[in-house]
């Protein structure tokens, strides 16, 4: 079956035109035009694959929409792309700090905007089975369960966050460019190096003392290494 977009935002005709071309692009689509309806519709089984959030709606923010929809045990692990008319460096990082996978601003093209739908649905969980379970130092990752552990404590990280993670440690010891991490985890998509920064800088923060593991190279970008002691951010 394929899958479910949830659309949240409150101009009817943007909704019809985002659900005309997901669903002629082979996805499903339901649709919210309120703060309440949208997460209401996120609750309904099956529940979403991903889920566009306006910001500015009718009756609260889209911003409290996505921190009730990562609070919940059943939408935690649903990716959001918030939909914006706000251009400011500081509306995106709080969106990426409430648990936002991508920010994209309006007017935007219908097009690129299903080029990211596309992108973020094929980095979801690997099947069950799958041969992708990796154990550097204190961190474990299964890749087939989409699940990370450091010291033996589960870490929750957003399907990007864990993305980052999974390609940083997959080439340990080796430098990813931001270039090279644009290109893997955002499918070339034009997002901005503040944009990767941001989500490197919440990962280390989730990851505790495992932050440490990933290391900056300064003027380049990232590399991951599984050893103690303090490095360079």
């Amino acid at each position: 079956m394929s899958e479910l977009v949830l659309i949240v935002d409150d101009e009817h005709d943007l909704v019809n035109t985002l659900a005309y071309n997901l669903e002629r692009a082979g996805l499903r689509t339901r649709s919210a035009l309120t703060a309440q309806m949208g997460l209401d519709y996120a609750r309904l089984e099956p529940v979403p694959d991903l889920i566009l959030l306006d910001l500015m709606l009718p009756d609260f923010p889209g911003t409290e929409v996505c921190k009730q929809l990562k609070a919940d045990e059943r939408t935690k692990d649903v990716p959001v792309i918030v939909l914006s008319a706000r251009t400011d460096e500081i509306d995106r990082v709080v969106a990426f700090e409430i648990g936002a996978d991508d920010y994209v601003m309006k007017p935007f093209s219908v097009r690129e905007l299903l080029l990211r739908v596309r992108n973020i649905l094929k980095h979801r969980p690997a099947p069950e089975g799958s041969d992708s379970d990796l154990q550097s130092g204190r961190l474990r990752i299964s890749g087939a369960a989409h699940r990370v552990w450091f010291d033996g404590e589960e870490v929750e990280l957003t399907p990007l966050e864990f993305k980052i993670l999974f390609s940083l440690a997959s080439g340990e010891g080796r430098v990813w460019t931001r270039d090279k991490l644009l290109q893997d985890v955002w499918g070339g998509l034009a997002v901005t190096s503040r944009t990767i920064d941001t989500h490197v800088r919440r990962l280390r923060e989730k990851l505790g003392d495992g932050g440490n593991y990933i290391q900056t190279v300064r003027g380049v970008g990232y590399r991951f290494v599984a050893a103690e002691g303090v490095v360079s951010r």
